[in-house]
Parts: structure tokens; C-alpha cells; sequence
């Protein structure tokens, strides 16, 4: 894979979808789709990455994200070490802080971090000279999910945003993975509409670039795709939600509601999913569910995120 052109990756850090440019993100797109050969190949490794070293700091919970961020190192050659809260100094009464710097003074070139904390990242990202990515932090931004969501779709739509319209649906008000999809999908020309419950609808989502509804029947009407998202009970204060089979009844996506979408529209979830509660067991199985394409997606998005930010200093081109 020839990873040589003439463009300069600006960023030390990939903390927001907010940072990136049109021309950022089409180039890690671009990248990410030449990345995603190797993980067709008999021998799925290159030595790209040999001699780097990925941190995968993760103080909440995670499957699919860390485990496709080690794949993603991995198979670049990079040296990854997995550190959890469980398995760190944090459990000790030890702070973010001297954590970091416990690790920054190893000497790694990526430090990829997940945190319950809005902010984390950022805070991360401006104590250490190494690339910081976030993995997810709070309520408030994952943007390598963003970014393989974007990837997939691009797929699906023979690399045409314009014009399109997206739904997501179910969990609004906690959803990272919403915040970051809205802002990268409508810089790219992405009509997004947003469907909830008016309780998971957050303060202010009438100031956002979204039509918001609280119908789905209304909602899937003409849209390209729709995204799932997983309901984020540990999230959320009680109340919000007093009756989940309600839920189900009024916002669980099924085939029939494929019906009112365009021809050959696409269905995304970002994991995990509850399965009869966001998204139906037919629907989920669908021939038009792009979820196991995600996952894929995910180890050729990040492969192309830790190349970009492992080699930034290395005096090539990007």
C-alpha cells in the first residue's frame, strides 16, 4: 500500500470530528480505503507502524473500539499495550494527571483513551507531546466512530454525500456517537434528521443542523439510511424512560419501516444492540444492515487514524 502523496496531516491529536476539514476527512477516508486491502490479504500485516507504540488507555468499558484499535496497530506492526482502569494506579487514588505522565515518560507515539469524562481527552492531549485519540469521552465526542460510520456509508453510497438524508434514532441526548456523526455528515452535505422520544431529545437540539421528529413513521420518510443507536440506560436519570416496551412499540426499527425509506436504503447500528428494543431481530439481519460492515470499517479507519498521527514528526508525507 503506497501511503506517499503530497498532503500533510496537521493534527497532533484527533480529539473531535470539529478539528477536521472537508479535506482532512476525505483524505483519511481515501486512506482508510487503501488500509482496507490489507485486511482482505491471506497475511493481514504490514510493517508500516514497526517500531511504534500504541497505548490503549481505556478507563470505561469498551469491545468493539478497543479491541479494532489493537487490530488496527497491530496489524500495522505497532506495538499496543492495553491499560484499563481496573489494571491501573487510577483504582490507587492515583489522578488522570500523573497517570498520563506515567505513561508519556514510556515514550509511546499514540495514547488512544476512553473516559466517563467529557474533556478527558483534551486534557490528555495537551499534557504530552505523543498523538492523543479519543476513543469516546462522556456525552461529548467519538470520532473514529464518526469517521468509520462515515466510511461505510461512502461505500454504500458510491461516494456521494450530497443530497442524501440520514436518520438517527433512539438515544439523542447521551449519544457521543450522535454529536460526532451530526457535525462530520452534514460538513460533507448530509441532510440528518433525529428521532426520539422528547425525553432522550437534548436542551438546544432545535438550534442544531438536524429536523428533529418524535414519529419514526414520519421520520423514515425518503431518508438513504438510518442509524441506531443503543439505549443509554447507565446514562441516563430514572424517569426518562418509565416503560421499555413502550419504547420498543414506538421506536424500534423494523423492516416494515423500510418500506417508507428510498430504494436501497441502509441501515446502521454502533453497537451494542439490544436487540427488540432499537432495532428487530429481521431488521438487524437485513441484507440492508451495514453493521457488520462497520465493524470492519472501524480496523481500516483507525489503521488509517494511527498512521496519520504515529507518523506526523517522521519527515514523510501523509
Amino acid at each position: 500500500m503506497n501511503t506517499e502523496n503530497r498532503y500533510h496531516w496537521p493534527h497532533k491529536d484527533l480529539l473531535d470530528v470539529t478539528q477536521l476539514s472537508r479535506h482532512d476527512t476525505l483524505h483519511l477516508l481515501d486512506l482508510a480505503a487503501s488500509f482496507q486491502e490489507i485486511n482482505t490479504r491471506p497475511v493481514k500485516k504490514v510493517p508500516t507502524l514497526k517500531g511504534k507504540t500504541v497505548v490503549l488507555f481505556f478507563v470505561e468499558d469498551s469491545t468493539r473500539t478497543k479491541t479494532s484499535f489493537d487490530v488496527a496497530g497491530k496489524r500495522l506492526s505497532a506495538d499496543t499495550f492495553a491499560l484499563g482502569k481496573s489494571g491501573s494506579s487510577l483504582n490507587k487514588g492515583e489522578s488522570l494527571k500523573d497517570t498520563a505522565l506515567t505513561l508519556q515518560a514510556m515514550s509511546p507515539d499514540v495514547i488512544v483513551i476512553r473516559h466517563s469524562s467529557s474533556g478527558a481527552a483534551r486534557y490528555i492531549a495537551d499534557l504530552m507531546p505523543s498523538g492523543v485519540v479519543n476513543g469516546g469521552d462522556g456525552w461529548h465526542a467519538h470520532p473514529t466512530q464518526a469517521l468509520l460510520d462515515c466510511f461505510s456509508l461512502r461505500q454504500a453510497w458510491d461516494n456521494i454525500f450530497e443530497g442524501r438524508t440520514l436518520l438517527i434514532l433512539g438515544d439523542i441526548a447521551h449519544s457521543r456517537v450522535a454529536r460526532s456523526n451530526i457535525h462530520l455528515l452534514t460538513s460533507l452535505g448530509v441532510r440528518v434528521r433525529v428521532c426520539a422520544p422528547r425525553t432522550l431529545l437534548p436542551a438546544g437540539v432545535d438550534h442544531w443542523p438536524v429536523e428533529v421528529y418524535t414519529n419514526l413513521e414520519k421520520a423514515m420518510r425518503d431518508v438513504d439510511a438510518a442509524m441506531c443507536l443503543r439505549l443509554q440506560l447507565e446514562r441516563q436519570q430514572a424517569g426518562l424512560l418509565p416503560d421499555l416496551a413502550e419504547y420498543s412499540r414506538r421506536f424500534c426499527l423494523g423492516l416494515g419501516h423500510m418500506e417508507l425509506a428510498r430504494p436501497g436504503a441502509k441501515v446502521l447500528h454502533p453497537g451494542p444492540m439490544n436487540r427488540g428494543l432499537e432495532i428487530s431481530d429481521d431488521m438487524a439481519d437485513a441484507s440492508a444492515s451495514l453493521v457488520l460492515n462497520q465493524v470492519a470499517a472501524g480496523v481500516a479507519t483507525r489503521m488509517a487514524v494511527l498512521y496519520l498521527l504515529a507518523t506526523r514528526n517522521d519527515g514523510g508525507r501523509a
